[in-house]
């Protein structure tokens, strides 16, 4: 098995590259996932507030919070232990058994499904509004390719399917989100870490009608997500002038991510606001290259010439280039 094999399922594995490439420098410089590098920040809960159960007011204050930030009524909003937890509830929520995931995308929706029994059709994102299924299931934007759909030219769920989207990375591109126009049967779900900076963290949401959004807070309990989470989500979410302040800073180091990336001699084949994926014929050498300087990156099983890059931060540009440089040789 290649040092690469172990790192291919998601980003973030950077234990297993270190165990993988034990002589790299350290810190290492982790770009294997799409986190915002100028993450939110303010103060979190109280020793008050870790010291006992969250209350359940604390929560519907959450979902307030995140319901006002979507354009969409609290009643339709079901915090989550990140929008993977949220994924994991589909096949329970929605009874369905024959389910179209636009390909290819993040592997935990296909997973999820086979998990619980159901058929996975795995088609080109363009076949899916015409596939015979009981679900629907379509990132957007896309991960990793950043493709995107608008509102309007999703498939449209009816009384035998269901509509799934997932707006992970919406929140550099709001004007994609269909939760404001979802429709009955129609589950979309949102991340918090990503854009906010703080995957850690670990919050999201299931955007769906007040029933289907009523039980998946029956499913998670009185307690889906913790004190920290509450605190942090009501005012991050209540700070729309960092929002905007946030995309156009991201616009900005996404430009920057692309100059370095081309001159490097690699191919942009796709990306959104917080990634950009690149096409090398030397791929697997380039991933070797740069995490044996410490630098991760995050390769794919579908396609061994793909190379996904998430955004550094500022104090790591110059690091990047420099490994983009020897990589390049």
């Amino acid at each position: 098995m290649s040092e690469a094999a172990v790192l291919k399922r998601h980003g973030g594995r950077l234990a297993d590259a270190q165990a993988a490439f034990p002589e790299a420098p350290t810190p290492w410089l982790d770009l294997s996932t799409g986190v915002n590098p100028h993450g939110w920040r303010s103060a979190r809960a109280s020793f008050a507030a870790l010291s006992r159960l969250p209350d359940p007011a604390g929560t519907a204050a959450l979902e307030a919070a995140a319901a006002g930030a979507f354009g969409v009524e609290p009643a339709r909003v079901a915090a989550v232990a990140g929008a993977e937890a949220g994924l994991r509830l589909l096949p329970a929520l929605t009874g369905a058994r024959r389910v179209a995931v636009a390909s290819p995308t993040y592997a935990g929706h296909a997973d999820a499904w086979r998990l619980a029994g159901a058929e996975v059709l795995a088609l080109h994102r363009d076949q899916l509004a015409t596939a015979d299924a009981e679900a629907w299931v379509i990132v957007n934007p896309n991960n990793p390719d950043g493709a995107s759909t608008p509102p309007g030219a999703l498939p449209r769920p009816s009384d035998r399917g269901w509509l799934i989207v997932d707006e992970s990375f919406v929140e550099t591109a709001p004007e994609l989100s269909v939760a404001p126009f979802a429709r009955p049967r129609t589950i979309v779900l949102r991340s918090f870490g990503k854009f906010y900076g703080l995957a850690g963290l670990r919050l999201g949401f299931v955007v769906a009608e007040p029933a289907v959004a009523g039980e998946v807070r029956r499913r998670t309990g009185d307690w889906p997500v913790g004190a920290d989470a509450i605190t942090i989500g009501c005012a991050a979410y209540a700070d729309r002038a960092w929002a905007e302040r946030t995309r156009r800073r991201l616009a900005k180091s996404t430009l920057r991510l692309d100059a370095l990336l081309a001159r490097a001699g690699l191919e942009i084949v796709g990306g959104a606001g917080l990634f950009r994926l690149v096409r090398s014929d030397d791929a697997a050498r380039r991933f070797r290259a740069l995490a044996q300087q410490g630098v991760l990156v995050r390769p794919f099983d579908h396609d061994p010439t793909l190379l996904r890059f998430g955004l550094p931060a500022d104090g790591s540009w110059r690091r990047l280039e420099a490994a983009l440089d020897r990589s390049a040789q």
